[in-house]
C-alpha cells in the first residue's frame, strides 16, 4: 500500500522522501520557491563580480550568463511540457516557468492578441525594487543595458526572429509609475535571425544541456493539466498542473538553477582562468545554499534547530536535484549526526569544472556548512568516509558546545535583496 503524500514535510523525516512523495499542493509551493532561489543566486554572485573582477565586469556576467543559459533551459521546458512552437504564446509559457521571472517577486502579467503578437507588463517587479535605492545608473544597467540583450536571446530560443521590445520601462518617469513596465513581443519575419552568445554552444555541449531527468511513471493524485500543450493561459499557476507534471517543473527548476550557475562560473573562466571561476562559483554557492535553506526551511513546515530537520533541508534543497544529474543521499546516522553522500554522477563527469559541485571534495565545505548553519548555528560538516558507491561523505553534526556559525559574508550580500524574505502565497486552489 502506498503512502499519503505530503502536504508538507512538518513530520519525521523520511530518508526515502522523493519529490514524487508531496502532494500536488506541496509540489506547487515547492515550485515557486525553487524558481524565487534560482533567481537570487545572482544577488550574491553579481556583488562578487565586482570584488573579484572589477565593476566593469558586472554588465557583462549578467548578459553573457542568462545568454548563455535561457535558451537551453526554455526548450528543456518546452519539451518537458508539451508546448513546443514557434509562436509568441510559447515564449510567454516559457517567462511563466523560470527562474528569470519567479512568480509574485516578478509579476509578469500577459495579454497574447495572436499567434506573432502579445504584450506583458509587471506591476510589481522585485529586482527593481532592489536596484532603485542604488540610483538611476543602476537601473538603466539592468533594465535597459542587460535586458535588450538577454530578453531577446530567450524569445530568440522560440523563433529567430522574435524581439522584445518596451513600451515603457524604467527608469519611472514619473516617479512610482505602475505597471512597473511594460513590453511588447512579436515576430518580425524581416528582421536578420538573432545570433545567439558564442557560450552556448559551450553549454549545449555538457551533459547537463542534454539530462533526462527520472520522472513517476504516473500521476499519484488525481487533478490537474497532464502538460502545458492547451492553450496559452495568461493566469496560469503552478496549481494548474497534475502531480507528474509538478515533478517535472520541480526538477527541470532545478536544472535551470545549475545551468545559470555553469554559465555563471564559465564567464570567470573566459575572463581570467578556471582558478579564479572555481573561486567565484564557490562563494556564490555559499551565499545561494544558505538562501535556499532559509526559504525551505519556512515554506516547508520545518521547524525546530534538531538533526530531523537539518537532513529534511539537504534533501529537498534545490541543489542536489535533480538526481538523474546529483546522486546525493541523507540519512540520519546518531542523535545529532546525519550522513550525506555524492556517488559518482554526471554533475562530477562534466568535461569542464564549471559547477558548484565541481568545487566539492573530500574536506568539509562551506556551501554544506551554510546548509546545516541555518538550520543550527551549531552544525558542521565534517569529511566522513564514503561507503562503496560513494565518492564523497560527510557527517552533518550538531555540537551544541561548540561556538555558533558566524552568518556567511555571502549570505549577507544576498539579504541585501528583499526576494530573500518575499512572501509568496497560493493565487488559485488546485485545478480538478
Amino acid at each position: 500500500m502506498s503512502r499519503p503524500l505530503l502536504e508538507d514535510y512538518s513530520g519525521p523525516f523520511d530518508p526515502d522522501a522523493t519529490l514524487a512523495s508531496f502532494s500536488r499542493q506541496a509540489l506547487a509551493r515547492l515550485g515557486r520557491e525553487y524558481l524565487l532561489i534560482g533567481h537570487l543566486q545572482d544577488r550574491v554572485g553579481l556583488p562578487l563580480v565586482m570584488q573579484q573582477f572589477g565593476e566593469d565586469a558586472y554588465l557583462q556576467f549578467s548578459i553573457d550568463e542568462w545568454m548563455g543559459a535561457s535558451p537551453i533551459y526554455s526548450v528543456r521546458m518546452q519539451r518537458a511540457l508539451g508546448f513546443e512552437g514557434n509562436e509568441v504564446g510559447t515564449t510567454f509559457k516559457n517567462i511563466q516557468l523560470e527562474i528569470g521571472a519567479p512568480p509574485q517577486f516578478m509579476d509578469f502579467q500577459f495579454r497574447l492578441d495572436s499567434p506573432s503578437y502579445g504584450e506583458f507588463w509587471l506591476p510589481h517587479c522585485g529586482a527593481l525594487l532592489d536596484v532603485e535605492p542604488f540610483g538611476e545608473q543602476k537601473v538603466k544597467m539592468m533594465c535597459h543595458d542587460i535586458e535588450d540583450p538577454t530578453f531577446d536571446a530567450t524569445a530568440a530560443a522560440t523563433h529567430p526572429c522574435m524581439k522584445m521590445r518596451p513600451i515603457h520601462r524604467p527608469p519611472r518617469n514619473p516617479a512610482g509609475r505602475y505597471p512597473h513596465c511594460r513590453w511588447k513581443v512579436f515576430i518580425d519575419d524581416e528582421a536578420t535571425p538573432y545570433q545567439q552568445h558564442e557560450n552556448l554552444a559551450l553549454m549545449k555541449a555538457t551533459k547537463l544541456a542534454e539530462l533526462v531527468c527520472d520522472l513517476p511513471s504516473e500521476d499519484a493524485e488525481p487533478g490537474g493539466w497532464p502538460n502545458y500543450s492547451g492553450p496559452f493561459d495568461p493566469g496560469f499557476q503552478l496549481e494548474d498542473l497534475g502531480h507528474r507534471a509538478l515533478v517535472t517543473v520541480n526538477q527541470e527548476v532545478a536544472v535551470q538553477i545549475h545551468l545559470l550557475a555553469r554559465a555563471f562560473m564559465l564567464c570567470a573562466s573566459r575572463r581570467r582562468d578556471d582558478a579564479a571561476a572555481a573561486e567565484l562559483g564557490r562563494r556564490q554557492w555559499i551565499g545561494a545554499a544558505a538562501i535556499g535553506a532559509l526559504r525551505l526551511k519556512k515554506a516547508l513546515g520545518i521547524e525546530g534547530d534538531g538533526i530531523e530537520s537539518v537532513a529534511k533541508i539537504f534533501q529537498l534543497h534545490p541543489h542536489f536535484h535533480p538526481r538523474s544529474y546529483v546522486d546525493f543521499a541523507v540519512e540520519i546516522s546518531g542523535e545529532d549526526r546525519a550522513r550525506i553522500s555524492l556517488g559518482d554522477c554526471p554533475v562530477l563527469q562534466e568535461e569542464t569544472p564549471y559547477s558548484w559541485l565541481a568545487t566539492l571534495s573530500s574536506e568539509a565545505h562551506p556551501a554544506l556548512d551554510a546548509i546545516a548553519g541555518v538550520v543550527n548555528p551549531h552544525a558542521r560538516c565534517r569529511p566522513a568516509k564514503p561507503a562503496p558507491g560513494s565518492i564523497f561523505a560527510w557527517d552533518i553534526v550538531i555540537d551544541r558546545n561548540a561556538p555558533p556559525q558566524e552568518e556567511p559574508p555571502e549570505l549577507k550580500l544576498g539579504k541585501i535583496s528583499r526576494g530573500v524574505s518575499f512572501e509568496l502565497e497560493q493565487r488559485r486552489p488546485l485545478r480538478n
